[in-house]
């Protein structure tokens, strides 16, 4: 749509009365309403209410009772949303319904801290504000499930059947035995504007893993979000189930959620992480960005590792990173560099897993990247050739997510990337996060001491 009054014409003449529109919470769950097409008219120059509960409850809709934001001491009024009108699509898979993202960004500049859209167009305003625009995407791995979402519930999610036995990575055949699924994901995906590099079986029985093309921080951050969330919606109709969850099984392999990222100049003529020299292959630029990224890393390891689950994909040996290192190409290093022609030199940062919210995880990577440009830092991290995880003199991240939330919540170097009131908040929900998983008693703990002990 070229123009917002060529959109709102388009809207008016559509012989659709509804519309979809979403947000994400903290978790990167989109949460959304249908709403009537004369709702939307009317709003559409300014904001709609939705209720701050989004902001006050976990993923399974608990309510938080350590947040400031909202709760039962606000009575959890309606935040003022606004939908984004450059984020129209037409969804195809549920009779082409118009769609849009909105967040809670404020003109005034009091954006709601708890919005991770919004934490996002501050530090994409950083970037630009120092000449730079942030090209990101995401590729995701996840596993396919037969069923539905009652059977799941009533097998209390156990006894779990993938779409294909076996461990079949880069396959040419396991995609041919679901492959109306395999081919909706990649032809509907492309309609919906979230347009795929690649799509592929990875290692492991049932799992996928796709590659989302690059773009401006935002859009990207928007379409890895949308991805997942169109997934799971095209897969229910084919009677499968899309998990996202870093680890779901101790004995295979984790699913990533990797960060492809560069620095440009505005309008994308120049690649500022090339350098043009085979014998340093990365820009100065590049360096200190990348600087940065190990330097923080530590300090904001739940931005990329939100939830209890991430911790036990970064384990040795998981084809995931467990130190704040890098190396040319290398596959066991937190960030991967990736040298080439300059439209393709980047940095891969390799922490996340497929549970991250995109949002916070590529606010993270700009953020710290941004961080070592501005400190001028040095690159004084070796690289690592070979297996990093063979390498014993590098600093272990944190363990899990109680001790990597203790080290981000009391860093000044996180409050000073974004924010004390958005750090305050998400380190309460982690925190919240922790405790509910503090008092589940599970299937490990049964086995291993209900007789024996």
């Amino acid at each position: 749509m070229t123009n917002k009054k060529d959109l709102i014409k388009t809207i008016k003449e559509s012989t659709q009365s509804k519309i979809k529109f979403a947000v994400v919470d903290i978790d990167g769950i989109l949460r959304g309403k249908t709403i009537h097409k004369d709702k939307f008219l009317e709003v559409v120059d300014g904001d709609i209410g939705f209720c701050d509960v989004i902001f006050g409850w976990d993923a399974n809709d608990k309510c938080y009772d350590n947040v400031k934001v909202t709760g039962w001491h606000t009575a959890y009024p309606d935040a003022r949303a606004r939908i984004d009108l450059s984020t129209y699509r037409n969804i195809p898979w549920d009779n082409e319904r118009p769609f849009f993202l909105a967040d809670f960004s404020s003109e005034q500049g009091k954006d709601l801290p708890a919005c991770p859209r919004s934490l996002l167009k501050r530090i994409r305003q950083r970037a630009t504000e120092k000449g730079f625009e942030a090209v990101f995407s995401q590729e995701f791995e996840w596993f396919n499930f037969v069923g539905t979402s009652n059977e799941l519930a009533e097998r209390n999610y156990s006894d779990l059947k993938p779409i294909s036995p076996g461990m079949f990575g880069y396959s040419m055949l396991r995609p041919t035995q679901y492959q109306t699924y395999f081919n909706d994901l990649f032809d509907l995906l492309e309609k919906f504007q979230v347009s795929l590099e690649s799509l592929h079986t990875e290692t492991g029985p049932g799992v996928y893993e796709a590659a989302i093309r690059y773009d401006e921080i935002l859009q990207a951050a928007d379409k890895a979000v949308l991805f997942k969330n169109s997934v799971k919606e095209i897969a229910y109709q084919h009677g499968i189930i899309a998990s996202f969850m870093a680890k779901w099984n101790e004995n295979l392999p984790g699913c990533s959620g990797h960060i492809h990222q560069s620095l440009w100049d505005i309008g994308q003529k120049r690649n500022l992480f090339f350098s043009g020299d085979k014998q340093s292959p990365m820009s100065k630029l590049m360096e200190s960005y990348l600087a940065g990224q190990l330097y923080c890393l530590p300090h904001i390891l739940p931005m990329y590792a939100p939830t209890i689950n991430s911790f036990k994909r970064l384990r040795e040996g998981a084809w995931a990173p467990v130190t704040a290192s890098w190396g040319l190409d290398n596959r066991t290093t937190a960030v991967r560099v990736i040298n080439g022609q300059e439209k393709s030199t980047r940095l891969e940062m390799r922490v996340p897993g497929s549970d991250s919210n995109p949002y916070l995880a590529m606010a993270a990577a700009l953020a710290s990247g941004l961080y070592g440009i501005e400190n001028e830092l040095e690159l004084t991290i070796p690289k690592t050739t070979g297996n990093e995880y063979a390498q014993k003199d590098h600093e272990r991240l944190p363990l899990n997510l109680l001790d990597a939330n203790r080290k981000m919540k009391d860093s000044e170097i996180a409050n000073t990337l974004f924010g004390e009131d958005f750090v305050n908040h998400f380190a309460a929900t982690r925190e919240w996060e922790w405790r509910e998983f503090a008092k589940a008693v599970t299937d490990w703990e049964t086995k291993r001491y209900f007789e024996i002990i």
